[in-house]
């Protein structure tokens, strides 16, 4: 079925018949879904094009009324319903508006490849598809109709262009004359006429036709005759040959470039997204910079607008007051002048103005800044683009104009390096701040003595254009070290800019104050509100601690004051800053600050438990993505002196830092809110109180006042009392303060309390039991216990309890002289551990590794393990594990005989071993005996070069043993063994996570 709306509205079935459609209505609705064939039309858009402005009562009905008329009249198959509204089921080659658009396509193509006579034919098929008014039908769709009636008159141009080449000139004479008649201000007709006259020997004609141009577009439009028909005038007054074989339009033009200022800086950073405006704007005719102030928006628009290769003006909105001045600005920056008054002239509003200047114009409009004029710089921009086919427009702002068509693209800051980066000079944010400072203090250059400096100021500044080439003009009177260190105060800091500059642009404050000023009140409040997250929020997570719907969040966004990235809503820190000022002033600190505080005590409270069952991974993932706020919530309790919700936080956050590695962080939290609680555990809260005291101590560094706080736990929770509201502390709290009781007092306890006891906490205490039973000697007991142990926290789905557990095993094996199992058994705690993203754990599981792979004479494996260890130790603030790491590479170098080194890295280790670890004693133990056997290996070899050592020789035995005593081999039986094979077994080393016995009692391993 075919269907024609360029003209009265008919449908034709396959034999070419027309059907019967029925009403008005009817015929309205075919017409507005004929013009969007093949795609689901709104029903609001349905409604406003049948009834206009003002749709009876009942609309809604009325439309399905509609529909299922049409519906009849075509076949219910060929009008579907969607939830959006419906859809014509048709090729939009069956519609001839949408046949007529592809073949003055084609045409247009055709000519411009120079082959006029193809041209002709193709323009020709495509305008006697028209029968009428376009759209007659639908007399509502007035934009639509307007649109395809001028891009009717552009076909009817690049037709008669055709036939000008062609050679047809006086046959064009008559159409042409009528057409300059109908559309007097069109400048192509009247050269395509100048033309069509002189090609028939017409000149002085040709030269009145060029006057009565210039006098219209004078005293009706105010502007000069544009390049076209100046071109023409210019060849009919030298007799140009081409005027009779070739149209002056084929002719190269020079660009036109309105508005556009010539750049005194370089253009630093953004090519990529430079081609991405190209490619946009070749695909799209509305296209929107959007994103924050001084993010770069103005100066990436005119670069890309300098690269065009057409015309261009360029408008600059900022200057305009109000929505009404938005037109009168871009008369202006085309030059557009008034038309003098006179009494028998109307008034022509500006629009309509621009509607007649551009309409046969191809050009790209930009419109820059248009932010606080938006609806205005809205509604002028749909306009022109329904009018005026050959028109694009580039539009910066805050936020997109919201209209059918819009291509938009978010403007994002410089991309930045990390905090430590081998080339700062990589990334643009630096490049930037290096070119601009070169500027201002001569032979200023990035490098080793100031990267770091140039980074956080980069950083600081989240990558913005602008407040980069303010701070970096700060050189002119401060060093960059100076700049960086006062970013504290960054508007105080950064507010000399250029004085030609705008004013909103020459602090950064003024920067951040106008976006700011252009939101309402309900928007301004949730901002100053939003500023105390200090990583970003969920949505519920702002709209609870706000206080406002998240609708007001989603136009904060809109307009840029936010972005939204991973599922979080972020302010720049730079616009949070400014929005902390806010709140601050508001008087609303304190409370918001509260609410945030509660809130995230709900979140942590409801995840803690859960980190410790089978949904553990989806939990810390969780707490990944809160851990800044959970941070900032405990520091802000801790300084506003609520110190008991401050240790409500942070004794729930102690198992998410414990698995995730967090000790340094804990602690140093731990520490200021023991401070502030004067070392005293408020009423009630003493398993709080215990569980702060002991994350203060996972750092290692223990004073004489948290040596007494450390004995003081035990005498606040009764040994083989169990944890009420804190599961985690039955591991913490003998891990730090040593296993309570010997083995039967404890196998009694667990006996006595397994009625009570949660499956995590059984799980552990299985597990605890039996790193004892393996401490007094009885393995088979153990190993029954640690498989019982494993299997139990299998069941719940618990990982980091698989891999203490396995750790357990693996030592049991390493005893047994089974060092392959021992090697088996920690590759499935690595992975489980890398599997759970637990640090500690994994360094932990390469170190049991490192000590099985030794024994089996894997010195570099060992190596390897041990060196990986340490790194990962000293990120996390692991002490006794970076000791255990240490000692197990003297170990490697004592096996390798380097002398030298073992003894280095031996005397290192034994520095780093924790001195109020309980369970340090056997590291110390062992690093006594390995800096025994150097020494003893030394006075044995005085002047010999430690290259000459035998790499054969064991390392140190373990510290329960006599030096003297013949090494184990792979057997553990001396008798056994050849000679020169054997390597002696080390104990296991440390255990960060000393796994507990039952009821918070933890076993050492030894």
């Amino acid at each position: 079925m075919r269907f024609q709306i360029l003209g009265p509205t008919s449908a034709l079935g396959e034999d070419g018949e027309p059907v019967a459609l029925g009403g008005p209505r009817v015929r309205a609705l075919l017409t507005l879904l004929a013009l969007h064939a093949g795609r689901i039309v709104g029903g609001e858009q349905l409604v406003d094009g049948m009834y206009g402005p003002r749709p009876p009562e009942g609309v809604a009905n009325a439309l399905q009324s509609q529909v299922s008329r049409l519906r009849r009249a075509l076949g219910r198959d060929l009008v579907e319903f969607h939830p959006a509204g419906y859809r014509l089921v048709a090729d939009p080659q069956d519609v001839d508006a949408r046949r007529f658009e592809l073949l003055a396509q084609q045409g247009r193509q055709a000519l411009a490849g120079g082959d006029p006579g193809r041209a002709a034919t193709l323009l020709r098929e495509a305008l006697e598809l028209w029968r009428g008014a376009p759209l007659s039908d639908a007399p509502h769709a007035e934009a639509a109709a307007a649109a395809l009636a001028e891009l009717r008159l552009a076909a009817t141009e690049d037709r008669v262009q055709a036939d000008l080449d062609l050679g047809r000139h006086r046959e064009l004479v008559a159409e042409l004359s009528q057409l300059t008649a109908a559309h007097p201000p069109r400048e192509r007709l009247r050269a395509q006429l100048m033309r069509a006259l002189y090609g028939s020997g017409r000149q002085a004609e040709a030269l009145t036709v060029y006057d009565e141009a210039r006098k219209i577009l004078d005293e009706e439009l105010g502007v000069e005759p544009g390049a076209e028909l100046a071109a023409a005038h210019l060849a009919v007054l030298r007799a140009d040959p081409a005027l009779g074989a070739a149209a002056p339009d084929t002719a190269p033009a020079a660009r036109r470039r309105q508005g556009l200022r010539a750049q005194l800086t370089s253009f630093v950073g953004r090519a990529e997204e430079i081609e991405e405006v190209a490619a946009r704007l070749r695909a799209n005719r509305l296209v929107t910079l959007i994103g924050p102030g001084g993010a770069g928006k103005t100066r990436l628009a005119t670069e890309a607008a300098e690269q065009e290769p057409g015309d261009v003006c360029f408008v600059a909105l900022a200057p305009v007051s109000d929505d009404a001045g938005v037109p009168g600005a871009v008369l202006s920056a085309l030059d557009i002048r008034d038309a003098p008054p006179t009494p028998d002239r109307l008034t022509v509003d500006p629009a309509t103005r621009l509607v007649t200047a551009l309409a046969g114009r191809s050009l790209l409009l930009v419109l820059d800044n248009c932010e606080h004029v938006v609806a205005a710089t809205a509604e002028l921009a749909d306009l022109l683009l329904a009018s005026c086919p050959e028109l694009r427009v580039l539009v910066t702002g805050r936020e997109a104009l919201g209209i059918t068509g819009e291509s938009i693209l978010p403007v994002a800051p410089l991309r930045l390096p990390p905090p430590e980066t081998g080339d700062p000079l990589d990334y643009p944010a630096v490049r930037l701040f290096a070119d601009r400072a070169a500027a201002v203090r001569p032979g200023f250059a990035v490098d080793a003595g100031n990267a770091a400096a140039v980074v956080r100021i980069c950083r600081a500044l989240d990558g913005l254009p602008l407040a980069i080439e303010l701070a970096a003009a700060r050189l002119r009177t401060l060093p960059v070290s100076d700049v960086a260190a006062r970013l504290d105060d960054r508007f105080g800091l950064l507010t000399r800019g250029s004085r030609t500059a705008l004013p909103r642009h020459q602090t950064l404050h003024a920067v951040v104050a106008w976006s700011w000023d252009l939101l309402d009140e309900s928007e301004q409040r949730l901002a100053r509100r939003l500023s105390v997250f200090v990583g970003g929020a969920r949505p519920e997570a702002a709209e609870q601690v706000c206080g406002l719907s998240e609708d007001v969040l989603f136009s904060l966004a809109e307009k840029s004051l936010v972005e939204f990235v991973g599922g979080r809503f972020r302010m720049l820190e730079t616009i949070r800053a400014f929005c902390a000022e806010r709140l601050a002033e508001s008087g609303e600190a304190e409370p918001i600050s509260e609410a945030h505080a509660r809130y995230y005590l709900d979140l942590v409270m409801t995840a803690d438990p859960r980190l410790r069952t089978g949904e553990q991974l989806e939990w810390l993932v969780r707490l990944d993505e809160e851990s800044a706020e959970l941070d900032a919530a405990i520091r802000w309790a801790t300084a506003s002196g609520r110190p008991e919700l401050g240790l409500r936080l942070l004794a729930h956050c102690a198992c998410y830092w414990w698995m995730r590695g967090h000790r340094v962080t804990g602690a140093h939290l731990a520490a200021d809110l023991l401070t502030a609680l004067a070392f005293r555990p408020p009423p009630g809260m003493e398993e709080e109180y215990v569980m702060c005291v002991l994350i203060r101590a996972w750092t290692g560094d223990v004073d004489d006042e948290l040596r007494a706080r450390l004995a003081e736990a035990r005498q606040l929770l009764p040994a083989y009392s169990l944890p009420l509201r804190l599961e985690f502390l039955s591991m913490l709290l003998s891990a730090y303060t040593g296993p309570p009781g010997e083995y039967d007092e404890v196998y009694a306890a667990l006996i006595d309390r397994a009625d009570d006891l949660q499956p995590w906490q059984e799980a552990l205490s299985y597990g605890g039991v039996g790193f004892l039973l393996q401490s007094v000697g009885r393995a088979a007991e153990a190993l029954d216990n640690f498989e019982r142990s494993l299997a139990a926290f299998k069941a719940i789905g618990e990982r980091w309890g698989m891999v203490m557990t396995l750790s357990g095993l693996g030592s049991l094996y390493e005893e047994k002289g089974d060092f392959t199992t021992a090697v088996a058994l920690a590759d499935e705690a690595l992975a489980v551990a890398t599997e759970l993203g637990a640090e500690t754990e994994i360094a932990e599981a390469l170190c049991r590794r490192g000590d099985a792979r030794l024994h089996l004479a894997d010195a570099t494996g060992a190596r390897a393990d041990y060196l990986r260890a340490a790194g990962m130790s000293r990120r996390n603030g692991s002490t006794e594990t970076l000791a255990w790491a240490r000692l197990g590479l003297g170990q490697v170098a004592l096996f390798q005989g380097d002398l030298d080194e073992a003894h280095a890295l031996l005397v290192q280790a034994r520095e780093e071993v924790p001195a109020d670890w309980y369970s340090a004693e056997d590291t110390r133990a062992r690093i006594a005996t390995a800096l025994d056997e150097v020494n003893a290996r030394s006075a044995a070899t005085p002047s010999a070069d430690p290259s000459s050592k035998a790499v054969s020789e064991p390392p140190a035995g373990p510290p329960d043993k006599a030096v003297s005593e013949p090494p184990a081999g792979p057997t553990g039986d001396p008798s056994t063994d050849p000679p020169g094979e054997a390597v002696n077994t080390p104990p296991p080393g440390p255990s960060p996570g000393s796994p507990p016995g039952p009821a918070g009692g933890t076993v050492s391993e030894r």
